[in-house]
């Protein structure tokens, strides 16, 4: 035995032991003390459920099956354990088959679809400065109905998709 192991409890050899079996040879001291905890608060809840159970049934003391059930319940109830290979299986070919999952709704209905709108109104170029005078001294007050005949600004609409620059 290495050195210090004749003054450790019985407990704590047994999971040097386990952790040994398990070809793990190099861990910290302090994963034994902390495999101890939790093998007995397993322990502890396990005798407490069967307890309980053996009160339920009316008896005074605890017996095999109070443990089996206990144990039982807390394995189902603590630990999940995963489907069976075959369910696996079913499931990965029916996916396969199904093709790439749920359908999408259109780009328009989504979250990512442009919500916002920019209205970009069209500058007119500039008449010459000449042709303005000569307007300006022929009719220098022009009635509103000549103002509203001139080609009105319309603003025009851009939508923009909020996308991420993509890698290059």
């Amino acid at each position: 035995m290495a050195e210090g192991e004749e003054d450790m409890p019985r407990d704590a050899k047994i999971v040097k032991s386990l952790l040994k079996s398990m070809s793990i040879e190099e861990y910290e001291p302090r994963v034994v003390h902390q495999f101890l905890e939790l093998w007995y608060q397993y322990v502890v809840d396990v005798l407490t459920d069967a307890q309980l159970y053996s009160e339920h049934a009316g008896k005074t003391t605890i017996d095999c099956d109070d443990i089996k059930l206990a144990t039982e319940s807390k394995v189902n109830f603590s630990f999940s354990q995963p489907p069976p290979r075959e369910k696996q299986e079913q499931d990965s070919t029916a996916k396969s088959m199904a093709g790439q999952g749920i359908p999408l709704p259109p780009e328009k209905d989504t979250l990512i679809s442009p919500n916002y709108q920019l209205a970009i109104t069209r500058k007119q170029p500039a008449p010459a400065v000449e042709e303005m005078e000569n307007e300006e001294i022929a009719k220098p007050n022009p009635p509103q109905e000549q103002r509203t005949e001139l080609p009105q600004q319309t603003p025009q609409r851009v939508s923009f998709a909020f996308r991420p620059k993509s890698q290059r």
